[in-house]
C-alpha cells in the first residue's frame, strides 16, 4: 500500500467515524441524517455509499422499467460497485494521458444529446429529473462517458493493427468453406463472467461459486444469457450481447473448449474457474465444414441503397442549431409535409444534393464507421436520428438492399474491416482486465 493511498484510508477511517458521531448526535435530536461513508479506495481516489446508491437507483429504475428480474440480494450492488471501480480507473488514466472535455464542450455535447432524444435541453432537465437524478449527476455522467470513450480509442482501437497475411487468411477460411475443405470446426460461445481476485478470501470464492451455480441452473431452465449478463453486471441495456464471436478451438480458451466441446447449440457448461473469476459459458452456435460449406457465399456481399441529409455545423451555424434543424427536417419528413428528397435538395451541404441526397447503392466499407453503423441498424424506408460522422451532422435513409458479387478487392476491405473491429472487441477486454489488476483497489465491506 502506498503513503498516500494509507492516508486516503485514513481519513476515510476518520470521515465514517465522524459521520456517525453526526449521526448520532442527529438521532439524540430525532432528525433524520444520511450516513455516507467510504466502500471502495481507487489508487488515490475513493468512491462513496452516497455514489454507489445513486447509480444502485438508476439500474434498478432501469431493469423496472424493461421488467427484467432483480438479481439475488448482494449481487447487484456488488456488480455495481465493481463497474463504478473500472470506470473510476478509466477515468484516472484519461486524466494522465491529458484528455480533456472543456465545461462548454460538455454544454454542446448536452445540446445533442438532447436533440438526438427529440427534447430540448429543458426538456432533457425535467426528464432527467423526473427519474430522480440531479441534472449536474447527468452532465459528470455523461461527461466520463465521452472520456472513457476517446480513451478507448486512444489506447485501444488505434492500436488495432489488420495485416495483408490476416486479410488472407480470412478470405481463404471463407474460400475452404466454399469448397467444402476441411476446416476447423468453430464455435460462438456466451459468456458471463464473475470476477474474483486471486487473493479474495475462500469466503468470497465460495459466494461466487454458489452464485455461478444459480445462473447455470437459470440457463438451463430456459432464461436468456444476455438479461443474466446485464443483472450480473448491473447493466442499464439489458439483453446485451455476451458471445465472444465465431471462433475455432485455437482462439478459445482450453479451458472453454473442454468445457463446450461435447454441448449441443444451447446447452449451458458447468461453471469454469479461471484466474479472472467464474466463467458460466453457453454454447450459442457450432459450425463445422460441411454445414459452412452449405451456407457460405463467400463472394457475395450486401449492398444498400441509402440517401441522406448533411449539416455542417460552423460560425453561422452552430452545431444546437443544426441539430434542431435537422430534427424539424426529421419530423417533416415522418409525418408527410415534406418528402426526404426535397429537404435534402434543400438543406443538405454536399454533392449529392443535386439528387435528393441519394449515394446509390453503397458496399460495405464505403461510408464512415459511424454512418455505416446507422445505416445498417436500418430497415428499408427507415429515417436515422442524428448521425454524428467526422464530416458532420446527418440524417440517413435506406431505400433497399440487395445481395451482389463483390470484386476481389471489395472482398478484402469486408475482410479487413471485420478483421479490425473483431480484434478491437477483444483488445478492449484485455484491456479492461490488465486496468484492473494494476490498480490499487481496496473494497471496504460494511
Amino acid at each position: 500500500m502506498t503513503a498516500i493511498s494509507k492516508l486516503i484510508l485514513a481519513i476515510a477511517t476518520i470521515a465514517t467515524i465522524a459521520v456517525a458521531l453526526l449521526s448520532s448526535h442527529a438521532a439524540s435530536a430525532q432528525r433524520p441524517t444520511l450516513v455516507d461513508r467510504v466502500v471502495a479506495i481507487v489508487n488515490d481516489d475513493v468512491i462513496t455509499q452516497v455514489e454507489l446508491e445513486r447509480r444502485l437507483a438508476q439500474v434498478r429504475g432501469q431493469l423496472g422499467r424493461q421488467g427484467g428480474a432483480m438479481p439475488p440480494p448482494g449481487v447487484l450492488e456488488r456488480q455495481v460497485l465493481e463497474h463504478l471501480v473500472i470506470e473510476r480507473i478509466q477515468l484516472q488514466m484519461a486524466e494522465e494521458r491529458g484528455i480533456r472535455i472543456t465545461d462548454a464542450q460538455l454544454d454542446r455535447l448536452v445540446e445533442r444529446f438532447a436533440a438526438e432524444n427529440r427534447l430540448d435541453v429543458e426538456q432533457l432537465r425535467a426528464r432527467v429529473a423526473a427519474e430522480g437524478m440531479s441534472f449536474e449527476s447527468f452532465r459528470e455522467q455523461l461527461r466520463g462517458e465521452y472520456l472513457r470513450s476517446r480513451l478507448r480509442e486512444r489506447e485501444v482501437d488505434a492500436k488495432v493493427n489488420v495485416s495483408e497475411a490476416d486479410v488472407d487468411a480470412r478470405l481463404a477460411a471463407g474460400q475452404g468453406r466454399a469448397q467444402g475443405a476441411e476446416v476447423p470446426v468453430e464455435y460462438e460461445v456466451g459468456q458471463v463472467l464473475l470476477r474474483v481476485p486471486e487473493d479474495a478470501a475462500e469466503a468470497e470464492v465460495e459466494r461466487q461459486r454458489q452464485i455461478a451455480g444459480e445462473l447455470v441452473e437459470r440457463l438451463r431452465a430456459g432464461a436468456d444469457i444476455g438479461e443474466l449478463a446485464a443483472e450480473v453486471a448491473g447493466s442499464q441495456d439489458g439483453g446485451q450481447s455476451v458471445s465472444l464471436g465465431w471462433r475455432d478451438a485455437s482462439r478459445l480458451p482450453q479451458l472453454f473448449v473442454d468445457a463446450i466441446r461435447e454441448l449441443e447449440p444451447g446447452g449451458v457448461a458447468d461453471p469454469v474457474r479461471s484466474p479472472n473469476g467464474f466463467h458460466v459459458l453457453q454454447l450459442l452456435g457450432r459450425r463445422d465444414a460441411a454445414s459452412a460449406a452449405a451456407s457460405a457465399q463467400s463472394s457475395a456481399v450486401v449492398q444498400t441503397h441509402v440517401r441522406h441529409i448533411l449539416v455542417q455545423p460552423d460560425e453561422l451555424l452552430p452545431e444546437a442549431e443544426a441539430l434542431r434543424r435537422l430534427a424539424d427536417i426529421r419530423e417533416r419528413v415522418l409525418n408527410g409535409s415534406a418528402s426526404f428528397e426535397d429537404m435534402a435538395r434543400q438543406y443538405s451541404s454536399d454533392g449529392s444534393a443535386g439528387r435528393g441526397g441519394d449515394l446509390g447503392w453503397v458496399y460495405p466499407g464505403d461510408t464512415v464507421p459511424e454512418f455505416e453503423r446507422a445505416m445498417n441498424a436500418l430497415e428499408p424506408g427507415e429515417i436515422s436520428e442524428v448521425v454524428r460522422t467526422p464530416f458532420g451532422l446527418h440524417l440517413v435513409q435506406v431505400l433497399g438492399r440487395r445481395s451482389d458479387q463483390a470484386s476481389p478487392e471489395r472482398l478484402r476491405q469486408a475482410a479487413r474491416q471485420a478483421v479490425r473491429e473483431q480484434r478491437a472487441e477483444e483488445a478492449y477486454e484485455i484491456w479492461v482486465e490488465q486496468l484492473r489488476d494494476s490498480a490499487y483497489v481496496v473494497i471496504r465491506e460494511e
